[in-house]
């Protein structure tokens, strides 16, 4: 059953059968206070406003029967999947593989590199570890949507102008329609938010679709 969701640029028809729901990197490092995100300097809460729409929207993509897929951004213990130029930015106590408040930043199976509590996978829903920011790069996403037929994916987490516009765009050149809802999610830096938000559907939707969770939840509540 197609239902349409109000949206920008313009209504968004879905169809739950042809549709997967991709949360991008609710990790704990960068959301939950005390993480690698915090010791930055950054104020969490920015990002901890988007668990519980996301929650919500999660709830009625699951009754609703779409696929739900997670990521998380991390590399392997020995670095070896991490180009040079990533490791060295910043200062060496604040780089990729160095020890964090929550096990060493951004390696794969230490405890800050885990989904948070509020929206951790359920058995069956694929998770992908991605080396980069985009979901479809060095990763299996691309075969796993083709194999179930999505040709709609509905994009949230975090950070909006980082991960989810950099998978938002990825998905567009390979001839997918996005939906973004705003509020599920977030960005440390409020402005950068909003102007990536506004990129999505510019002129006519250049990359997508904007809405939000009340919006989709209801359509996808009418479609159950």
């Amino acid at each position: 059953m197609t239902v349409i969701v109000d949206a920008l640029p313009a209504p968004f028809d879905l169809d739950p059968l042809h549709t997967a729901l991709i949360l991008i990197d609710m990790q704990r490092d960068f959301i939950e206070p005390g993480g690698f995100g915090e010791s930055l300097g950054n104020d969490v809460s920015l990002l901890r406003a988007a668990i519980a729409p996301c929650q919500r929207l999660l709830s009625a993509a699951r009754a609703a029967g779409l696929l739900v897929i997670h990521t998380r951004e991390g590399h392997r213990p020995d670095l070896s999947d991490a180009p040079p130029a990533k490791v060295q930015r910043g200062a060496p106590s604040l780089r990729i593989g160095a020890p964090g408040p929550m096990g060493r930043i951004l390696i794969r199976g230490e405890p800050g590199h885990d989904i948070i509590p509020e929206l951790y996978p359920q058995a069956g829903e694929p998770v992908i570890d991605k080396p980069g920011k985009g979901a479809f790069h060095a990763t299996d996403l691309g075969p796993m949507l083709q194999y179930r037929g999505i040709r709609d994916l509905i994009v949230c987490g975090v950070t909006t102008e980082v991960c989810v516009h950099t998978t938002v765009r990825e998905a567009n050149d390979r001839g997918y329609r996005c939906l973004v809802p705003a509020d599920c999610c977030a960005s440390y830096f409020p402005e950068f938010h909003e102007v990536a938000l506004r990129m999505v559907h510019a002129q006519g939707g250049i990359f997508g679709w904007v809405s939000d969770s009340t919006r989709l939840v209801a359509a996808l509540d009418r479609a159950g």
